[in-house]
């Protein structure tokens, strides 16, 4: 795999529909050539809602390729979660931020998180999960990442106990069962 992306072909390239397997021979392609990820974080926020949809889609997958390559990139990344309007970047960016703070994520992760300030990202949590206009997917994650984040800082287990019991009560059956989990996780 010797083929080479430039910035402007891969816009040009996640112009177009893509469907799972070209996400997947993008995500190769750039693992192989060590494509900036800063780069790619930047076409996250893409004024164009599909081109940064899909970007956030090949970054998703480029992080389970290569997770210590974002190490470097953790503080953009929080930087992006923080401001990024379009929900389903904000979806990705939530999965990535699970796998970041989750209980496996590496050592080198967790060191770099450490010296990191999350409770602006806990507060966005906490944002989507009384947004009514942010999809169910969006608050799924906000969940959990909030649960994550349980341990650091120690406002979030009861406020995050009531807007899950709020959420299981008027949710759908996706969130309601994530939800109970978690609750019964907390309590």
């Amino acid at each position: 795999m010797n083929r080479q992306i430039s910035h402007d072909e891969l816009l040009y390239q996640i112009s177009q529909t893509l469907g799972k397997n070209k996400v997947i021979e993008l995500t190769a392609i750039l693992h192989h050539q060590k494509f900036d990820l800063a780069d790619l974080l930047s076409i996250t926020l893409y004024p164009e809602k599909q081109i940064a949809f899909r970007a956030a889609w090949i970054m998703e997958n480029l992080y389970f390729v290569d997770l210590l390559r974002f190490v470097d990139v953790i503080d953009t990344i929080i930087a992006n979660f923080l401001i990024i309007t379009n929900q389903s970047c904000q979806r990705h960016y939530s999965k990535i931020l699970i796998h970041l703070t989750g209980k496996k994520a590496d050592k080198v992760i967790k060191a770099k998180l450490l010296q990191t300030d999350l409770e602006p990202i806990a507060e966005r949590c906490f944002d989507f999960l009384i947004d009514p206009a942010a999809p169910i997917a969006v608050k799924v994650f906000a969940m959990e990442l909030a649960f994550n984040l349980r341990a650091r800082y120690d406002w979030i287990p009861t406020m995050l106990a009531e807007q899950i019991r709020i959420l299981v009560t008027i949710g759908g059956p996706g969130i309601r069962s994530r939800g109970l989990r978690l609750l019964k996780q907390l309590t």
